[in-house]
């Protein structure tokens, strides 16, 4: 079976390090892209199973990566979660992605969910709450 895929776009080195191998514990292939602008043409080629997005990056912020990928129907089985310091932000944002992760990430708690996902086809399929 092939591993699913989950791209991390994160500017602190620290913690796509963490995040990526968090995730490859537990069976995803990963793959990091440190800046909005390097995400922002990888995700007009390819598609992700699990999307972390920083809101906070340089050059394109995540928010308008997840603007402009929110109403793509090519994303409509990835999950995206936000991943922000800014809890105010995250809120505001929360309809636009399928979870929310505030900083500090809890490790245990992001592989607990990434492992429920990776199981799932589609998010049709999962039971989830978005605000």
């Amino acid at each position: 079976m092939d591993k699913k895929l989950a791209l991390i776009v994160e500017d602190n080195s620290l913690l796509y390090n963490l995040f990526s191998r968090a995730l490859r514990d537990i069976g995803y292939e990963t793959l990091v892209l440190n800046d909005g602008r390097k995400a922002q043409d990888w995700l007009k080629e390819k598609v992700p199973h699990l999307l972390l997005l920083d809101m906070h990056l340089p050059y394109i912020s995540g928010k308008q990566i997840l603007e402009e990928i929110h109403n793509d129907k090519r994303f409509a089985d990835t999950y995206i979660a936000i991943v922000t310091a800014d809890a105010r932000m995250g809120m505001d944002l929360a309809d636009k992605a399928s979870f929310l992760l505030n900083k500090p990430v809890d490790i245990k708690q992001l592989q607990q969910l990434a492992e429920r996902l990776k199981n799932v086809s589609a998010r049709s399929t999962l039971n989830y709450d978005r605000g």
